[in-house]
């Protein structure tokens, strides 16, 4: 009997185990601020630092695995231009741009959830929109007529992509605190006024997480 009895708990400990296994939120609903460092990575762009924010869902297929919708938005940043003549600008040119940015991604993330600290990774690939070389155009070269080496307008959408990953601090069952998620952000804009056509940017996201679980959980 005593020997029956050890083996029910020990079939009864290993439920419990296998059952919290599969305690995962089937969604997960994210809201964060978000800071993002806008690098052209050429002579004469400057950086742009850029505060926003937005959210981000994650359906999960099993426990480790999701796939992540994340969309974020930043407000225009101001930056003044003082460049000599040269080959792109025969005049020079001197004057302010706005910049703004807007990112739209999605693909995988991966998350190894514990009682305390659960990180995670994520590999996301998607669009973005600025307005800061659309921008640039408006304002050094449409005012007069060869004004810029070149004539056509750069396009405000590219192809952008995030790697990186963070950290979540579970406060209860629903509700995980998310003090740092840390990105590089890719994007492919054409740049006409450097010839480049791409941006290694860094962002960085704090926020608030909520667990949607089964109504019958």
């Amino acid at each position: 009997m005593k020997s029956i009895k050890c083996a029910v708990g020990t079939f009864l400990l290993l439920g419990v185990a296998a059952a919290w296994s599969q305690e995962f939120p089937r969604a997960e609903l994210g809201f964060d601020y978000s800071y993002a460092r806008y690098g052209p990575s050429a002579p004469y762009s400057k950086g742009h630092s850029l505060n926003g924010g937005g959210g981000a869902l994650v359906l999960n297929i099993n426990e480790y695995l999701g796939i992540k919708m994340d969309l974020q938005g930043y407000g225009s940043n101001h930056t003044g231009f003082d460049i000599a003549p040269n080959g792109t600008f025969p005049s020079g040119i001197h004057g302010d741009v706005q910049g703004n940015l807007f990112t739209y991604l999605f693909g995988p993330q991966i998350k190894v959830r514990t009682h305390g600290v659960q990180p995670f990774v994520d590999l996301l690939f998607g669009g973005a929109h600025s307005n800061v070389y659309t921008d640039a155009f408006k304002t050094f070269c449409a005012p007069a007529l060869g004004a810029c080496s070149f004539s056509s307008r750069p396009a405000s959408d590219a192809f952008a992509m995030a790697f990186g990953g963070g950290v979540d601090i579970p406060i209860n069952h629903i509700v995980t605190f998310r003090p740092a998620e840390i990105d590089y952000l890719l994007t492919r804009f054409s740049n006409p006024f450097t010839g480049t056509n791409n941006q290694n940017n860094f962002r960085y996201q704090v926020g608030i997480v909520f667990n949607l679980h089964n109504t019958s959980y």
